[in-house]
């Protein structure tokens, strides 16, 4: 029973770190954008595994089918 004495102000300071770590993640913006931390993989800058060929130039967007169809 002399054990309960040690633990309950444990747990009391472990449950005021736990409210304090929220209240500090909340205030610092950690949860203001949850969506775009997920999308941001998919556009991911990949440009140098990308081969010359089939690279698309952001120059000129049109197709380079149109250059063979006016020769």
């Amino acid at each position: 029973m002399d054990i309960v004495i040690l633990l309950i102000p444990i747990a009391i300071i472990l449950a005021g770190f736990a409210i304090w770590a929220f209240f500090w993640s909340v205030n610092s913006g950690q949860f203001d954008d949850l969506e775009s931390p997920a999308h941001r993989i998919l556009y991911d800058d990949d440009e140098d595994l990308i081969p010359e060929d089939a690279r698309q130039k952001k120059d000129n967007p049109e197709p380079e089918n149109q250059d063979q169809d006016t020769r």
